[in-house]
């Protein structure tokens, strides 16, 4: 038996699709989006002199770069201002349909044009030992984009000094999801951590609409009420696809005190010109 075997590698799936799939031509797309007219429209500089950091959590979009990245941006922006975390908790929908309900991947690293990224097995297996809805699971992230398009911006910014734990919801109810922001709560505390829901907000819907919906959401976000935001998300038909994770983001938020600010909201038509059927994306951060 080999004593030292190699880890499982987590390859691109949405490479040279979401974004661009050569190392230097991702850079320079991922320059544009912090340059981007409706991004930070400058470059973030990582501080490197701030600790303990104030961000705890980020909310940010997974769409494909030309259209989700500038307002991604704005919130790796704050990211890099507010300086290094150590691991990054990644919160993402299940759009596949493959693998668990709840499945966090628990070793091995993650691939993209830019690098290899090493999944955080320590925290990962508490996190799992914290929680009784989530289950160690690869294959839900074998094809699933929604945390992928985030690690091209951390490794722009941080290189391959931060490890991950990436968490994926197929199911996506209320007290799920209040489990997972309980649990880390309890297991990122005194940590050099922080925690990315990602999900877009309202799909295929007319400008104005969406924004209607996708404010009356973000409000309930800013408010730290996560009863209310995933109400909201029933009751109004938001289609945001990464609600759980968003709300769970909101329940870690409460517990450490945070407050929450809207960063950015945009949609697909300020960037296509087409705003007759649009998908809504924000970036809100989580500060202490």
């Amino acid at each position: 038996m080999n004593p030292n075997p190699l880890p499982t590698v987590r390859r691109p799936t949405v490479a040279s699709q979401f974004y661009e799939g050569d190392a230097e031509a991702l850079r320079a797309q991922i320059k544009g989006c912090f340059l981007h007219p409706i991004g930070p429209q400058k470059l973030p500089t990582v501080n490197s002199h701030i600790y303990p950091r104030n961000i705890v959590g980020l909310i940010c979009p997974h769409a494909g770069y030309v259209y989700s990245g500038p307002v991604a941006a704005s919130a790796f922006y704050e990211l890099a201002q507010d300086g290094k975390p150590e691991t990054v908790v990644l919160l993402g929908p299940n759009h596949t349909g493959y693998g668990s309900a709840l499945s966090v991947m628990r070793e091995g690293v993650w691939q993209t044009p830019l690098g290899n990224v090493e999944i955080d097995s320590v925290m990962a297996d508490a996190l799992l030992k914290e929680t009784s809805v989530a289950e160690a699971d690869e294959f839900a992230h074998r094809y699933e984009h929604s945390i992928e398009v985030q690690l091209p911006f951390l490794q722009f910014l941080y290189g391959d000094t931060f490890k991950i734990v990436p968490i994926c919801f197929l199911m996506q109810d209320y007290e799920s999801a209040v489990e997972i922001g309980r649990a880390l709560n309890e297991v990122l505390d005194a940590t050099n951590s922080v925690v990315i829901a990602s999900s877009d907000m309202t799909h295929y819907e007319p400008a104005k609409s969406a924004a209607s919906k996708d404010q009356s959401a973000l409000k309930a976000v800013t408010d730290l009420d996560a009863k209310r935001f995933y109400n909201i998300v029933e009751e109004k038909n938001v289609s945001a696809c990464g609600y759980a994770p968003i709300t769970a983001l909101i329940t870690y938020a409460n517990g450490v005190c945070a407050k929450a600010q809207l960063l950015n909201y945009h949609n697909s038509g300020d960037i296509t010109g087409d705003h007759s059927s649009v998908v809504g994306y924000a970036a809100v951060s989580f500060r202490k």
